[in-house]
C-alpha cells in the first residue's frame, strides 16, 4: 500500500521542494494550493522524482474554513493518510479580514493548520504510524500581546501579527503531540530558517510590518534579516522533510526540527500550559471541528 502525504500551499517555494523530497522518499504525494496551473507544473516536478503513485493536485483556498473543511472531507475519502505538512502561511503588508470574519494572517498561520489537522486525525491513525509537520518561524519570538482572542488590539501591524499566530500554531502544536502520544500519530513543528521567498523580498521590505517603536531601526533590522534569509527554498524545506522522514525521530515528542535536520529547543513561551489552554480554547470557538465541539 502507498504511504500518501499530502502538503498544503505545496504548488511552490519550501511547500513544492517539501513536496518533492517526500516523493523522492516514496510517498504519494498530494498538493494544495490555489492556482490549477501552478498545481500542473508541481505535479510535473513532483512526478519527475516520485517512484510511487503519481502526484496530485487539490485547489483550495485555505483562507476559507469552508474550503479547509471541503479539502479535509475529500482528502479523507481517499483513505490513510501518512504525513501531512501544514506549509500554508502569509504575512500581509495591511489588516486582512477573511469571509469567515477573521483576521487574515491568523486565519491562515494557525486556524487553517488547527482545522485541517484535526479534520484529518481519524485518517492519520488509520495511516499509523504517521506525521503531522507544522511549519514554524523564528518570528514567534517577536509575538507581542496575550491570544485569547483572534487579533492583537491596538494598531495592525504584520510582523507581529504574523509572529502571533505561528506562535499560536508553535503552542497548538506541542500540545498536540503530547494529546496524542500513544495515538500512533507524531507531530513536530519544522524551522526552515531563512529563504529567499516573496514573503521574505517582497511584504518584509517595508517598515510597515512592524510597530512605530521598531521602525526607526528598521534598516539595521532588515538588513541583518536579508543575510539570514540567503537560502534556498530546497535549503528551508530540508527540516519539514526531515521531521516527516527520520527514521531517528520515530519515537521521539512534540520536537522542533531546525533547518539542519537537528532537534531545536522551543521559545519557553510555546511550552507554557497556559498559552496551550488559551490557543485551544481560542480554536475551537473559531473553528470547532465538530459540530459539537
Amino acid at each position: 500500500m502507498n504511504r500518501r502525504a499530502l502538503v498544503t500551499a505545496g504548488t511552490g517555494g519550501i511547500g513544492l521542494e517539501t513536496a518533492v523530497g517526500l516523493a523522492a522518499a516514496g510517498y504519494a504525494v498530494t498538493v494544495v494550493g490555489r492556482d490549477a496551473e501552478r498545481g500542473r507544473s508541481a505535479v510535473e516536478r513532483i512526478n519527475a522524482v516520485g517512484t510511487a503513485t503519481e502526484a496530485r493536485f487539490v485547489t483550495a483556498d485555505l483562507a476559507s474554513l469552508s474550503e479547509v473543511r471541503d479539502l479535509a472531507g475529500r482528502v479523507a475519502a481517499d483513505g490513510a493518510l501518512s504525513v501531512l505538512v501544514n506549509n500554508v502561511g502569509a504575512m500581509f503588508d495591511d489588516r486582512r479580514v477573511t469571509a469567515d470574519g477573521i483576521e487574515a494572517s491568523f486565519a491562515l498561520n494557525h486556524l487553517s493548520p488547527y482545522l485541517l489537522t484535526e479534520l484529518l486525525l481519524p485518517a492519520l491513525r488509520a495511516g499509523a504510524p504517521s506525521r503531522v509537520v507544522n511549519v514554524t518561524s523564528g518570528s514567534v519570538r517577536i509575538a507581542i500581546g496575550r491570544i485569547d482572542t483572534g487579533e492583537q488590539k491596538g494598531g495592525y501591524y504584520g510582523l507581529h501579527a504574523y509572529g502571533r499566530a505561528k506562535l499560536a500554531n508553535l503552542a497548538y502544536t506541542l500540545d498536540l503531540a503530547e494529546r496524542l502520544k500513544g495515538d500512533g500519530i507524531s507531530v513536530f513543528a519544522a524551522d526552515p530558517g531563512g529563504a529567499v521567498t516573496t514573503m521574505t523580498t517582497g511584504t518584509m521590505s517595508s517598515s510597515r510590518v512592524v510597530a512605530p517603536w521598531l521602525r526607526p531601526f528598521w534598516p539595521l533590522v532588515h538588513k541583518a534579516f536579508q543575510r539570514t534569509t540567503s537560502g534556498t527554498p530546497a535549503q528551508a524545506a530540508r527540516s519539514s522533510v526531515a521531521a516527516a522522514t527520520d527514521p531517528a525521530f520515530a519515537d521521539r515528542l512534540g520536537l522542533v526540527v531546525g533547518p539542519d535536520g537537528r532537534p531545536l529547543s522551543p521559545p519557553r513561551r510555546a511550552t507554557d500550559p497556559r498559552l496551550a489552554e488559551a490557543v485551544r480554547t481560542l480554536s475551537r470557538r473559531l473553528a470547532p471541528p465538530t459540530d459539537g465541539d
